[in-house]
């Protein structure tokens, strides 16, 4: 049975196993712990129940790092239910009911260390005002799921952009900084620049907003926007049109690289197994908490060592 206690004095096998240093890991275990609490005060001992909760048999996952490496391993590697079973040492039914249990507690986790992104557009305003610099990127992801079983619901999801079913995302970050929105989930037909019209963003007066050219026509009043000229109908650009779009996709490239350290989750960037409702939403925002805490925890490592230094 895989446990933390073979691992954790092997970090490399730790962060190839969770995506976490050990640093990282047992500096969430308190979070995790404080959200296990919770979930387990509201869903087992304030519920009405004929046994008191702890009675009947022993789960195999006791110890709260246990816990944690399971649901990181699950979101790292993303294996079928059965191999994640059989290498915790529970069946496959069991780990169904443990994934899902876990991927709230973690996400409460996340919650409780202030990582995740904001999900309601209404808000976004506010939240961007804090930002430093008030400069921003905006791009679209799509994850492919498995083909819906209605007929109907597999033309909704299917994206002719990926040429399979897919869900779809919006997410902004601040230059230099973390994930600070993450949209609702759509279908793979709904594109990036509908999802800004449907939310009805807002953004802080005379803010910079990098977007690429999914978002053509897309400028929110009092924005700058910046995105690479398109090539006109039967013509060529110029080149001064050529070396702007090079400028842009320079600095826009950081959207990139945030929606990688995302996607480093594999939940989200190999093909969603799970039909179970809102759960595609669900391990979305949490893998952007992962990323963000990520983040965090490495700007943090490197002013201490700063501060070292300069004393």
């Amino acid at each position: 049975m895989l446990s933390y206690a073979q691992v954790q004095n092997k970090p490399h096998i730790l962060k190839s196993l969770s995506g976490l240093s050990k640093s990282e890991f047992e500096a969430l275990l308190p979070s995790f712990q404080n959200a296990w609490d919770d979930y387990i005060q509201r869903q087992f001992i304030d519920q009405a129940r004929r046994r008191r909760y702890g009675g009947g048999r022993k789960p195999h996952l006791i110890e709260t790092a246990d816990k944690l490496l399971f649901i990181l391993f699950y979101f790292r590697q993303y294996p079928t239910q059965a191999v994640q079973g059989f290498l915790f040492g529970i069946g496959q039914p069991q780990t169904h009911e443990w994934v899902h249990r876990l991927t709230h507690v973690l996400n409460a986790a996340l919650g409780y260390e202030k990582q995740l992104p904001e999900r309601h557009p209404q808000r976004l305003e506010a939240v961007l005002k804090e930002c430093p610099g008030l400069e921003f990127l905006i791009d679209g992801t799509e994850r492919p799921i498995n083909r819906p079983k209605d007929q109907a619901l597999q033309k909704e999801y299917y994206s002719g952009k990926k040429k399979t079913h897919t869900v779809n995302n919006n997410v902004i970050s601040h230059r230099g900084g973390k994930v600070v929105y993450l949209s609702e989930t759509y279908e793979g037909t709904v594109h990036d620049k509908l999802i800004c019209d449907l939310e009805g963003y807002e953004f802080p007066k005379e803010s910079k907003l990098w977007q690429d050219r999914g978002y053509q026509g897309y400028a929110p009043a009092g924005v700058v926007t910046l995105q690479p000229v398109k090539k006109p109908k039967g013509g060529e650009l110029t080149q001064a049109d050529k070396e702007r779009n090079r400028e842009v996709s320079r600095e826009r490239v950081e959207i990139e690289h945030q929606i990688n350290g995302i996607k480093r989750s594999r939940i989200v960037s190999h093909r969603l197994r799970s039909r179970t409702d809102h759960y595609a939403d669900d391990v979305m925002e949490t893998a952007c908490g992962l990323h963000n805490y990520r983040l965090a925890h490495r700007h943090s490592k490197r002013v201490n060592r700063k501060q070292r230094r300069a004393s």
